[in-house]
């Protein structure tokens, strides 16, 4: 039997443009439809339910209707984006980069692409074992955990929607750093005596070969790829969204100025600590955190404390911290919970020194 042609198996190059088509027109729906949330959230809190302009329940209720669908409309439109990104990335792709890599252009690397890669607290010990199996060194490994939840897409994405861009960029040049410092730190500690046994054994049975199909994808896949990428991702968080924009609302509306100033403002030099030991015990991420972030800056709390409190528990929550104790015995979980809330709280302190 003679194999099917080659065009009958590949898209066509009018899939190519539907595709490329699509995205353009979804593009522009995007645009009409993030730049009519304000007035209609305003209508709809002022004249359609009549509740009084500068009410406390009034401003609650209005940035509640304003920031729901914002921060949807962001989160979907630069998920797609990065997904496609994403698509030339791969975990296989990943960890032949770094394999073979030395300490420090490695933590560099592993840090970088640590931005680029889905992560999830789930897949802390997947991943672990899979770097290890790859005989990439632990300190560079540790580069890589630290970045990605830390410094991932949808804290930027609603760090550039709530505070603007100059703060989502500080807030990933100093993720990475910290996940670059710390990886070096952990590396220079000899850690393989504080890793779970059972890790090496599986690591043991030897490597797999890389494949990257991800480099054969035509812009149809990548884009049908990314459109499921942004229904799965923001499906899974939007109930994390409006919770935490529901937060964000009481704050806004109800809680008095002064009270958070005085625990988390500027002038408390324990604030950013402050944060820090707040967010580590509890569980949320950026999509439920951000809204509450925004919310207790503008009763006057202190940026840096506020984002030292949202890269505690989006870096260090306590979920991730049970499933690392999986392959990590507990002195080297401690280590890596000291260094990185060192560097978050060295990172409030500049935010509020570079942002005054």
């Amino acid at each position: 039997m003679n194999p099917l042609p080659t065009s009958s198996l590949r898209p066509t190059h009018r899939t190519e443009t539907r595709a490329f088509a699509l995205v353009a027109l979804s593009a522009i729906a995007w645009v009409v439809a993030y730049s009519a949330i304000l007035p209609l959230a305003e209508w709809l809190t002022y004249d359609v339910i009549r509740l009084s302009r500068g009410s406390h329940l009034g401003e609650s209720v209005a940035f509640f209707l304003y920031d729901v669908p914002k921060i949807l409309l962001l989160l979907s439109g630069m998920i797609f984006v990065i997904t496609v990104i994403q698509s030339f990335f791969s975990p296989e792709r990943t960890r032949a980069v770094l394999s073979g890599k030395r300490e420090g252009v490695g933590n560099v690397l592993a840090a970088a692409l640590g931005v680029l890669t889905p992560f999830c607290s789930c897949s802390a010990v997947p991943l672990f074992i899979g770097f290890v199996k790859a005989g990439i060194p632990l300190g560079v490994t540790f580069s890589f955990l630290t970045a990605a939840p830390l410094v991932n897409e949808v804290a930027l994405v609603m760090l550039f929607g709530t505070f603007g861009w100059q703060v989502a960029a500080l807030y990933a040049f100093t993720g990475v750093t910290i996940a670059v410092i710390s990886g070096v730190v952990i590396g220079k500690t000899r850690p393989e005596r504080f890793v779970e046994p059972f890790v090496f054994q599986v690591g043991a049975s030897g490597a797999q070969t890389v494949q990257s199909p991800e480099a054969q994808l035509t812009w149809s896949e990548r884009f049908a790829t990314a459109w499921q990428t942004t229904r799965d991702i923001v499906g899974k968080v939007w109930p994390f969204i409006v919770v935490g924009i529901g937060i964000g609302a009481g704050i806004h509306g109800f809680v008095p100025q002064d009270a958070l100033a005085g625990i988390l403002g500027r002038e408390a030099w324990w604030s950013v600590p402050a944060g820090v030991l707040l967010g580590v015990p509890l569980y949320s991420n950026a999509a439920g955190i951000v809204p509450v972030a925004q919310a207790l800056v503008s009763k006057g709390a202190a940026l840096g404390a506020v984002l030292a409190f949202m890269m505690a528990v989006v870096g260090l929550s306590l979920p991730e911290m049970i499933i690392l104790r999986r392959v990590l015995k507990p002195r080297l979980l401690a280590t890596f919970v000291v260094v990185v809330a060192t560097g978050i709280i060295f990172t409030g302190y500049l935010f509020n020194w570079v942002l005054r």
